[in-house]
This record gives structure tokens, C-alpha cells and sequence, in this order.
């Protein structure tokens, strides 16, 4: 999946900006509040972006921060919201905004939204409010928490390597680890469990 792109902004129009990576251009929607703060072309630019594969083509998004990534990713998981839409509300509202509008239970402001009727917004409502009852933090908890315990445990697993455990028993001795914990309180866990 493509995470980001870092290059220069070759254009863009209301929904899409153009960019240039080593001689290749992209094509990435975005939002038009995200749009309104990209540089002149021809200036470097950096945006995260969403890759969405489906059977007629391919289609990238653009994004400045990851909170406004993460919340595209939340809307386009409500049935019914699509990624224009999903950009129509980033285009609406600020990330802090939109997730203020989602937890109050507001509908009407969720109505707002180009394309959004009565029943989308109760069903965005619906959908989203319990996972983003504690604001934007709410974002990250099942989409940043993996990556960062997979990187501990990888850090904690090669230092048992390193002082002479085998694979096999550095794998046993990390089973069953605390959740969230830093590569140095997994170590101390293992090393316990290994009787070291």
C-alpha cells in the first residue's frame, strides 16, 4: 500500500492535487480544506494517503495529517459513505470538529455534509460514535496501537537473541506479554518467565 508520497506539487484543481515523485505523477483527491493549505506548484509537499482498490481502477487519497486520514478511513467504514462523501465531510469540518459533531449525537450537523441526508448522518451517528467517544485519540487506538507493540516485541525478541536464548525460546517467553508495554518492560517480562 502506498503509506505516503513525498515530492512536488506539479497542480491542482478543487478536488485533486497533482504529484510529481521521481518523474511519476499522481493523482490524489483531497479534501478542500487540505487542498487550501498546500503550497504553490512546484513547492515540496508531503501527504498521506489511502490507497482504494476496487474492480474499475484504482483511486488515491490525500491527506496533510493522519488524524484526517484515520477519520476517512472511519467514515468510508460506515456503510453507505464513500470516499467523496467521506471528503465532502473533511471538507466540511476540522477532524476535531466532525468527531465533536459524531460523539454529541448531532445530526443536524452531520447533515451538513454535501450528499449526507437525515438517514446517513444518524447512521455515521450510529456507527461511529462509540469508537470516537474519547475524541480524536479515539482515531489511533486500533490503527497505531498494532504497529508500535509489533515494533516493541520485534526489539524485545532480537535482544534475547542477542544475549543467547534461541528463537524458539525467545518466542515462548514473550507469549502472552502485557498489552502496550515498551521493548524494556517486555524484556524484563521475558527474562522473568525465563528464570534470568
Amino acid at each position: 500500500m502506498i503509506a505516503f508520497l513525498k515530492g512536488t506539487l506539479a497542480g491542482k484543481t478543487t478536488t485533486t492535487a497533482y504529484i510529481e515523485v521521481s518523474g511519476v505523477g499522481y493523482a490524489v483527491g483531497m479534501s478542500q480544506a487540505s487542498l487550501s493549505k498546500l503550497p504553490e506548484a512546484g513547492s515540496a509537499v508531503e501527504v498521506h494517503t489511502y490507497l482504494q482498490v476496487r474492480d474499475d481502477g484504482l483511486s488515491l487519497f490525500g491527506f496533510l495529517s493522519l488524524e484526517e486520514k484515520a477519520l476517512f478511513e472511519r467514515l468510508i467504514s460506515v456503510s453507505g459513505v464513500g470516499p467523496k462523501v467521506a471528503l465532502a465531510a473533511l471538507s466540511s469540518f476540522t477532524p476535531a470538529g466532525l468527531v465533536s459533531a459524531i460523539s454529541a449525537q448531532d445530526v443536524a450537523a452531520v447533515q451538513r455534509i454535501p450528499g449526507v441526508g437525515k438517514k446517513t448522518a444518524s447512521r455515521i451517528i450510529l456507527e461511529l460514535k462509540g469508537s470516537l467517544d474519547q475524541g480524536l485519540a479515539g482515531l489511533f487506538d486500533e490503527n497505531e496501537a498494532a504497529p508500535v507493540q509489533a515494533e516493541s516485541l520485534k526489539g524485545a525478541h532480537e535482544a534475547l537473541l542477542s544475549m543467547g536464548f534461541t528463537a524458539a525460546e525467545a518466542d515462548l517467553a514473550l507469549k502472552g506479554s502485557p498489552e502496550g508495554a515498551d521493548e524494556g518492560r517486555l524484556l524484563q517480562y521475558a527474562l522473568k518467565r525465563l528464570g534470568a
